[in-house]
């Protein structure tokens, strides 16, 4: 059989309730759009506005350069995100890959971000070519990372997100520190769709037209990426070249939207899953679905936009609301999806790399913890200080012992605090990574860290600047809510990983949509917000630093008692079930142990996310291979680094500040991508 065929297949649907839902989200839709249309002009002006419009009617030109051009954008641009999700993810073999992942919206973002500072004059006619060489250019940098490793789908996912943190890491920077200059780019990085003409229907029209007809000419390589890397090259594929042309492809569409409307997450990822809900399971049934799924996304999400922000929705961005329309439906469909390929887990993979004897591991833990140890000297002892001379400058010298016992109260609960959450948040990522099999887990995306966010800005938006306890119980039960929310979602599949980490990047990205729009508004507001998503510490006290302390020595504590279950559930269900493990229960303890932890740490610091994802890959780039080692040796690198970075953050651009979790991937990523550059 020919697996290039490009007909339309019979989906295998097991139920008419996806179609049902896809129906009512088709007719809201649609009524959606007519109401804003007739807000615009009489429908008795319809059809001429559409052909001919009336150059002397006001109304008449606004819906046909600017109302229709959104419409159709909004079909285009969706079509291109679920065209581009499908493909990074069957070119990964990861359900959790989508257009963001290879770095294109915030190497976009930055680019825009870094001419509006800097070269202003080149927005005028050239911005859309702006975003679009900031998109290749990160991309570019992905693929140089992975080369070396044949462009491995855990290399190149890892490295694309690495460079997504760190380009949003330095975009964020230029925000909290030019923020009344930068505002216009809080809307456009949440979305906007806002039209003024046929430019962007003429450009992403031919974008997706080739993009189908390049999608087509791949289609039987990339369906031999369904299989591992052997058999596919066994059967005569080119495994480099075959990925880098696909993956360019992808990153070329994504792209283009990013260039022509700015950042839209979620369809990316919600398209092609929603596609398998009903049915597609072959690519090429996926290829034709999920564009349309795209499709139905983000029309919808921009039409209720409108109708919430007044008739051209110009107040709200689309892409930071799309996923509270996109996320319950998926998550109303999750139920019903079957199981998604799985990455190879952690310990696959670095069974590969070099071997490491148990007392050189040991005296690498112990380095690492005199490193840390060391570094919460250094930030408690080392400050900015009165030097002595005639123009009353300020330099670097040791705190005395008096001078400590003044300042120890300011300095002591930062330091200890960040060591905490540090600790914490390396512990959480270990797990997930072990329990999921997939080297982009991270606490972010269970989206316990998007939960406490939201309960931050809720607090922030109904009672602005309010005390600190309020702040612990909001972020609290925000945590607690979308803690809640993934095991509901999760229980009837057993909790299987899979299904838990799309739940967890659903309710993720529903809460991080709410926290977006607020954001979009601009203003000393959102540059607060920012300070704290960012991982402030700035109000850190010593009962909090305290409480820091004690969660991170008792949670920290239960881990080694899931050592067995790290080393049995990789093995999968059945291989589990006969080692005598209840898959069941334990995969809901670990959820719970990692909930808290992630929970704990983004009280006391804010959704740190940086750390958690990448201690893991620095303890098993040194040769940890089994769970409880990753465990020993990413905790300590986790503390040092938010240590480290808390430090740097408070004394070297003094007297500003930046806040821990934004200089960590500063500093972090770097050597990481450093780490991966190396590694074949």
């Amino acid at each position: 059989m020919n697996i290039a065929r490009a007909h339309l297949p019979h989906f295998a649907l097991r139920s008419w309730r996806p179609i049902l839902l896809i129906a009512l989200a088709l007719a809201a839709a649609v009524a959606l759009s007519i109401a804003s249309l007739t807000a615009v002009l009489p429908p008795s002006l319809w059809w001429r506005a559409v052909i001919s419009p009336d150059p002397h009617d006001i109304q008449q030109i606004i819906a046909h350069d600017s109302w229709l051009p959104r419409l159709v954008v909004s079909w285009l641009a969706g079509a291109l995100l679920g065209l581009a999700g499908t493909i990074f993810q069957q070119v990964l073999r990861n359900p959790l890959a989508e257009p963001m992942t290879l770095g294109v919206s915030a190497g976009a973002q930055l680019a825009l971000t870094i001419a509006t500072l800097w070269a202003p004059a080149l927005l005028g006619g050239a911005s859309q070519w702006i975003a679009l060489g900031g998109a290749l250019g990160a991309a570019a940098i992905v693929f140089g990372l992975s080369w070396r490793s044949g462009l491995a789908p855990v290399t190149v996912a890892v490295a694309g997100l690495v460079v997504t943190l760190y380009c949003g890491s330095i975009g964020v920077a230029l925000q909290l520190f030019y923020a009344p200059y930068l505002r216009s780019l809080f809307i456009w990085g949440g979305g906007s769709l806002v039209q003024q003409d046929w430019s962007n229907v003429t450009m992403l029209a031919t974008r997706l037209v080739i993009g189908g007809v390049l999608a087509y000419l791949l289609l039987r390589p990339m369906t031999l990426f369904g299989l591992d890397d052997a058999n596919a090259r066994s059967l005569g594929l080119s495994l480099r070249r075959t990925r880098l042309a696909a993956l360019a492809l992808a990153v070329v569409l994504s792209a283009a939207v990013v260039s022509a409307v700015g950042v839209i997450g979620f369809v990316g990822l919600a398209a092609p899953a929603l596609a398998q809900l009903l049915g597609a399971r072959r690519l090429s049934q996926r290829l034709v679905l999920a564009p349309l799924c795209g499709v139905l996304i983000l029309w919808l999400a921009d039409q209720a936009v409108q109708q919430l922000s007044g008739a051209m929705g110009d107040l709200l961005p689309t892409g930071a609301a799309t996923a509270l329309f996109g996320a319950p439906l998926m998550l109303m469909l999750l139920a019903r999806m079957q199981r998604a390929s799985r990455l190879p887990a952690s310990g696959d993979e670095a069974g590969r790399d070099r071997l490491v004897s148990p007392a050189a591991l040991r005296r690498r833990v112990l380095g690492i913890a005199l490193l840390t140890l060391a570094a919460l000297a250094l930030a408690l002892f080392l400050g900015h200080g009165p030097a002595q001379g005639l123009q009353g400058s300020h330099g670097w010298h040791l705190s005395s012992l008096d001078e400590l016992s003044r300042v120890l109260i300011w300095r002591a609960p930062r330091a200890f605090a960040a060591l905490a959450a540090g600790a914490m948040l390396a512990v959480a990522g270990t797990l997930m990574q072990r329990l999921t099999g997939n080297p982009l887990a991270s606490p972010e995306v269970l989206g316990v860290s998007a939960g406490a966010a939201l309960g931050l800005v809720a607090l922030v938006v109904v009672c602005g600047d309010v005390g600190h306890i309020a702040r612990i119980v909001t972020t609290s039960a925000g945590a607690l809510v979308a803690l809640l929310a993934i095991l509901w979602f999760s229980q009837r599949s057993r909790f299987a990983p899979d299904r838990v980490l799309l739940a967890g990047i659903t309710i993720g990205a529903l809460f991080q949509a709410v926290v977006a729009v607020a954001i979009s508004s601009g203003g000393e507001r959102a540059t607060a917000l920012l300070q704290w998503l960012a991982g402030s510490t700035y109000t850190i006290a010593p009962a909090d630093a305290s409480l820091a302390l004690a969660l991170c020595v008792v949670l920290c504590a239960l881990t080694p008692l899931c050592n067995r279950w790290l080393q049995i559930l990789p093995l999968g269900e059945t291989s589990a079930r006969a080692l005598g493990v209840a898959t069941r229960g334990a995969r809901f303890a670990l959820l719970v142990l990692i909930a808290l932890l992630t929970a704990a740490a983004t009280l006391i610091v804010g959704p740190l996310s940086f750390v958690g994802l990448t201690a893991p890959h620095f303890a098993r780039l040194l040769g940890a291979r089994r769970p409880l080692q990753q465990v020993l040796l990413a905790a300590p690198i986790g503390a040092l680094t938010i240590v480290v970075a808390d430090w740097l953050g408070r004394a070297l651009l003094m007297p500003r500040e930046l806040p821990a979790g934004l200089v960590a991937t500063l500093i972090g990523a770097p050597y990481l991508m450093w780490l991966l550059g190396r590694r074949r």
